[in-house]
């Protein structure tokens, strides 16, 4: 999880950092982003944030020992990763590429992880970890949708899937599995080490 969340994290500050942007998008899209530039800024970067801090709010031992860091890092975590990023993606959905189910998809994805931080961010506020850990897990499995996305999208060029068919269902699948496995995880039916501590 470490490993692709650096990855991706890594490939948007190339792309969107360092390179024109649109450059690795078709041509609708880049017209898109280039409309938008701000809103599509914002959400990159404040997702790439997202992307690089929340596997580090999982870990038991700098919870225990840091737990100063872990506070701060979990503000910036919600307050800019998921915040700015969430508003900024709920934003860019109204011009997503792949009409109204695409638009639709990316819109409840948004959304989903606003809600879920302010639901973490509201049970922490008021002393109740447990509830927030629930929170935290499943809106980290969101913040995952930006990975998710990048492993669907080449299988459905590879499976030879046009982009255009391809890309409203990557609009669903890059969260909606990936909330349901973070309920099967909360659930019990599945314990892996790196949530084990975080129920």
């Amino acid at each position: 999880m470490h490993v692709f969340a650096v990855l991706i994290a890594a490939y948007a500050i190339l792309a969107y950092g360092f390179r024109p942007l649109g450059e690795f998008v078709g041509p609708e899209m880049r017209a898109n982003f280039q409309a938008h530039q701000l809103g599509i800024y914002t959400h990159v970067f404040a997702a790439t944030i997202a992307l690089l801090l929340g596997p580090f709010q999982f870990i038991e031992r700098l919870r225990r020992k840091r737990p100063r860091l872990h506070r701060i890092s979990g503000r910036i975590y919600l307050g800019v990763g998921v915040g700015f990023g969430g508003l900024a993606g709920l934003y860019m959905a109204s011009f997503a590429y792949g009409g109204p189910v695409a638009k639709l998809g990316f819109a409840g994805l948004a959304s989903a992880w606003l809600y879920t931080g302010w639901q973490a961010y509201r049970a922490i506020r008021r002393g109740d970890v447990a509830t927030h850990r629930r929170w935290i897990v499943r809106n980290f499995a969101l913040t995952l949708a930006a990975v998710s996305l990048r492993i669907l999208l080449p299988l459905s060029g590879i499976s030879g899937i046009p982009f255009a068919t391809a890309y409203p269902a990557v609009a669903w699948l890059c969260w909606i599995p990936n909330l349901l496995l973070a309920e099967w995880i909360l659930a019990g039916q599945i314990t892996p080490r790196f949530f084990s501590n975080s129920r």
